[in-house]
């Protein structure tokens, strides 16, 4: 089946929201076996709506409206939809009673344009909202399948997880499941080469890959009977990608950088502290992030003027006269001093040009040393990176995760 997301608001278009909607829809129709083609976003305009929608209608057998289902003159889809359809609203006193207990219990007037919620296209199936006061609805209309949920996530994640996906799932007749290949230090065109063949003659699984904030991804998407299950179909394919991409490949169960070099940390009981200078705190932040880290993450340092390095790692005042706050033997000492400080196994340092301004061309606005400091003596690695600021800064985090990850990935080898 195909579906499409239709999302009802002007909101979206203004981009005052984003649609998280249809990406957290998008990522679960699969488990019902249910592919998406279309993503459509329109605004509180019903021409447009019935534009949408009715072309919605001529291509997909799938389709789910979000938004437009509150009290207001602008929440028009109801409206809209059973226009199209040639279905009359009719009133629901279930919802009717539903909207009178949800004012009554927060000692709130109903106005009574809210009873404009308890309204439904005739025949359709309601989705009750146990978070909010506006229910959704499912109509079935000339072997399509129509879906009209309200905007908040809040709300609709509940009514989609307990109602539309066992709704959807009965009428199907297979599944669809992936498994996401993440690569990092390799190219997309790098990986495409190396994947050509495999690429080229793919039925079942299929691979798509995806360039995503300075890493690889591929998706490996294996379509099944639904009284199956798809991983004899995409085991052998991850592994053969594994077996060609080796240490590239930092994880096939979805997880990030920073999350699989905190797991290596605490399955390995290994102690980490960290020295940042351009990066500021992201680092920490990102490690801070996973749960279960305080076992091992001991404490970051913000040592972004030359004096902080100097009082609090111990960089040598001559290094930075020689070399810089922004070089390889910065880094090394800025490394071994916060490892020397804290008393961890490793000891990770950081410095370099975010930019805009402060680059030259000797070093230029991109560069950046990072260093890992271990018992058995000092890893620094040059970095020359592009784009703006925030860029340059997530850029530097990924090779430092990297860098851990590789590091204790080679222990004991």
């Amino acid at each position: 089946m195909k579906a499409e997301i239709l999302a009802v608001g002007t909101e979206l278009l203004m981009g005052q929201i984003a649609n998280t909607n249809a990406q957290y829809i998008s990522s679960r129709l699969p488990d019902a076996g249910i592919g998406v083609y279309f993503h459509d976003v329109v605004g509180d305009n019903p021409e447009r709506l019935r534009q949408s929608f009715s072309l919605a209608l001529s291509r997909s057998d799938v389709i789910i409206l979000t938004g437009g289902l509150g009290p207001t003159q602008d929440d028009i889809t109801k409206e809209t939809v059973s226009e199209v359809l040639g279905r009359k609203l009719v009133l629901d006193r279930e919802s009717v009673e539903q909207l009178e207990e949800f004012f009554r219990k927060r000692n709130r007037k109903m106005t009574r344009n809210n009873l404009k919620q308890a309204y439904f296209p005739e025949g359709c199936r309601i989705i009750r909202n146990r978070n909010g006061t506006a229910p959704g609805c499912i109509i079935e209309e000339e072997g399509r399948t129509i879906v009209l949920l309200p905007g908040p996530p809040s709300e609709l994640k509940p009514m989609f997880e307990e109602t539309v996906m066992p709704y959807l799932a009965s009428k199907a007749d297979h599944r669809l499941e992936s498994v996401y290949v993440r690569i990092f230090g390799i190219g997309e065109a790098e990986v495409e080469t190396a994947l050509m063949d495999l690429i080229d003659g793919q039925t079942n699984p299929t691979i798509a890959s995806y360039a995503k904030d300075g890493e690889v991804m591929l998706r490996i998407t294996a379509r099944y009977q639904k009284d199956g299950t798809g991983t004899g179909l995409i085991g052998p394919m991850v592994d053969e990608i594994r077996k060609r991409l080796g240490d590239a490949v930092f994880s096939t169960d979805n997880s990030s950088l920073a999350e699989v070099a905190a797991k290596l940390l605490m399955e390995k009981k290994m102690t980490i502290s960290l020295a940042e200078s351009c990066t500021g705190g992201l680092l920490a932040a990102k490690l801070t992030d996973i749960p279960g880290i305080s076992a091992v993450f001991d404490r970051s340092a913000v040592t972004y003027s030359n004096r902080a390095k100097v009082e609090e790692l111990g960089v040598r005042q001559e290094t930075l006269e020689k070399y810089g706050a922004v070089s390889e033997q910065t880094a090394s000492e800025m490394a071994i001093g916060i490892r020397n400080v804290s008393g961890t196994d490793l000891g990770v340092s950081v410095t370099g040009i975010a930019g805009p301004g402060g680059g030259t061309d000797e070093k230029p606005v991109g560069l950046v040393f990072t260093a890992l400091a271990h018992k058995d003596g000092v890893i620094v690695k040059r970095l020359d990176l592009t784009g703006d600021r925030a860029r340059i800064r997530n850029l530097t985090c990924l090779h430092v995760f990297d860098m851990v990850r590789r590091h204790l990935l080679s222990i004991g080898k």
